[in-house]
């Protein structure tokens, strides 16, 4: 397969753009939030010779993202992996929809979730990810590790080093972890659709809940090493805190309308609380903050308070009174 690009443009000729009447039937989700109108998929051409062993999902809102977009897939070309075909979802701010509606229609017997800022570390990357799924039938999720770009400006540096979960401890060996996340994550599919798809009603806090379904199935959550991928944060502050502010606004309502959803999310490989009571979150929060103080890590904590002022926001001026 060629992907052709020109500039930001993604060619008609090299995808294939179709408008879709209805959302695809999705009998699988346990937790489904409809949509009203079309849905806009954009599809790529098999290599030949090839089956679609993996069928990758990117959802997107504009097919470019900054230019990201066309770099991810220049970068999917050159991968030593071939079996893939590539499904783009176009439009719906729900990720867990998107990702639900792409695999409605996936022929591959595994997804690869991607999303449309991932940056891949290495040309083996997704092959290390279904080799690693090939040899344990109870790996249900497989997720890569998240490494800071050496080519990667001072400030993104700065970020993926102090912030928690942006980038992978290192590991040596295929590792049973929470790390495992969207931005990069190979899912077997026939479990995908057995623990109910992708949670549709939550605008937040689809990793941690993913997670959690396959676990309780029976399934493994692991991380590859050796998968390289770089999930890139904003590259200046100002849209950093706008989206550290987004992400507690999502928080609070996952928190008020679905508190059973709003899983621990922890930083480091191993065991973890599934749940913790609100005010000792809130406790904790001051203490995290006071430590990133300490410790000099001054965007963290400038983060940390966007995401607090996003929280309180949404919880005492709740969207659905506004």
């Amino acid at each position: 397969m060629t992907l052709k690009i020109e500039g930001n443009a993604l060619l008609q000729d090299a995808i294939q753009w179709e408008q879709l009447l209805r959302y695809p039937e999705r009998p699988f989700v346990r937790h489904r939030l409809d949509a009203t109108g079309p849905l806009r998929l954009g599809r790529t051409l098999l290599a030949s010779g090839h089956g679609a062993t993996v069928s990758i999902i990117i959802p997107t809102l504009d097919a470019d993202r900054g230019g990201y977009l066309p770099r991810l897939l220049r970068q999917l070309e050159q991968q030593t992996y071939k079996g893939w075909e590539l499904l783009l979802v176009l439009g719906d701010r729900r990720q867990g929809r998107a990702i639900n509606a792409a695999a409605a229609l996936a022929k591959g017997n595994l997804l690869l979730t991607l999303d449309d800022d991932t940056e891949l570390g290495c040309r083996d990357s997704i092959e290390r990810l279904v080799a690693a799924v090939g040899s344990d039938g109870t790996i249900g999720l497989a997720g890569g590790m998240n490494v800071i770009p050496k080519d990667a400006s001072a400030f993104v540096k700065r970020v993926m080093r102090e912030i928690p979960r942006r980038s992978t401890p290192a590991i040596t060996h295929i590792t049973d972890s929470d790390l495992a996340e969207h931005p990069m994550l190979l899912i077997n599919k026939e479990a995908f659709f057995q623990v109910g798809g992708e949670n549709e009603m939550i605008p937040r806090g689809l990793d941690p809940y993913l997670r959690e379904a396959f676990r309780k199935a029976g399934y493994r959550v692991v991380v590859v090493p050796g998968a390289e991928y770089s999930h890139l944060p904003p590259s200046a502050m100002n849209a950093l805190m706008k989206q550290f502010y987004r992400n507690g606004k999502a928080a609070a309502f996952v928190n008020r309308h679905y508190p059973q959803w709003a899983i621990e999310t922890p930083s480091t490989h191993g065991s973890f609380r599934l749940h913790v009571a609100f005010p000792l979150r809130a406790v904790r929060f001051l203490f995290r903050q006071g430590y990133a103080l300490l410790t000099g890590k001054l965007i963290w904590f400038l983060c940390e308070g966007a995401y607090a002022l996003g929280f309180l926001h949404e919880w005492l001026f709740p969207t659905e009174q506004r």
